[in-house]
Parts: structure tokens; sequence; C-alpha cells
């Protein structure tokens, strides 16, 4: 078994259509059946949803020193905004599970594999 990423990806300054208290339930459960979708064959590892990319703050080393800056760190408009880690027989599943999330979230995902531990 091989394990993914699936990454949640963000567009800052795209706006969605605000939603209805309906419609936001409606969201959060198919996002629910999806985790456990996820949960019953086996593939769920971890997974979580981010706070926006600006409470973000990144550590580095800079001359032998530790320094922490506000972030983000890519100064981009595209942030990651959750991920799951599912664990899958190959990357063909792995894009069934991206494709169901994606549906689910309404935003794209990124697939990729983990590296083959050594250990």
């Amino acid at each position: 078994m091989a394990q993914y990423l699936l990454s949640v990806h963000s567009v800052e300054g795209e706006t969605a259509p605000a939603m209805s208290d309906e419609e936001m339930q409606q969201s959060w459960k198919r996002i629910q059946v999806l985790n456990e979708e996820l949960r019953a064959a086996g593939a769920w590892v971890f997974g979580g949803a981010l706070h926006e990319a600006d409470t973000a703050t990144v550590v580095r080393m800079s001359e032998g020193e530790v320094l922490t800056t506000d972030g983000p760190f890519a100064e981009s408009k595209e942030h990651l905004g959750g991920f799951y880690i599912i664990e899958t027989d190959d990357l063909d599943a792995a894009l069934v599970w991206a494709s169901k999330t994606t549906e689910a979230v309404g935003k794209p995902i990124e697939v990729r594999p983990f590296r083959a531990s050594e250990a």
C-alpha cells in the first residue's frame, strides 16, 4: 500500500457565492460522508483543514540564527487550505479518492505520493 497526500487548495480573493445555513450544513455533510467513506474503506490516515494562509508563521535559519517571520512562506494567491493523507493500492485508487474529495469540498485537489520509507 502506498500513501498519498491529497492537498486541498484555495485561491486568495476567489469568492464563492455566499451559502445559506442550509447550504453550509449540506457542504459539511458531504465532507463528513467522504471522511466516513475513507475510514470504512481503510484508506484514511489523517486529514485536517487549515486556517487562512495569513495566520502562518515561517521559521528558518539565517546566518546561524533561528528567524521567525509572518507567513505565508510562498508569496502566492494559491494556498494550501487542508489535506488528507490516504493509503491506497496505487495512484489510480488515489485519483478516485481525489475526485470524490473535489466533489465534496468544491476545491482543486493535488495528489502526490509519499516517498517510500527506507526503514
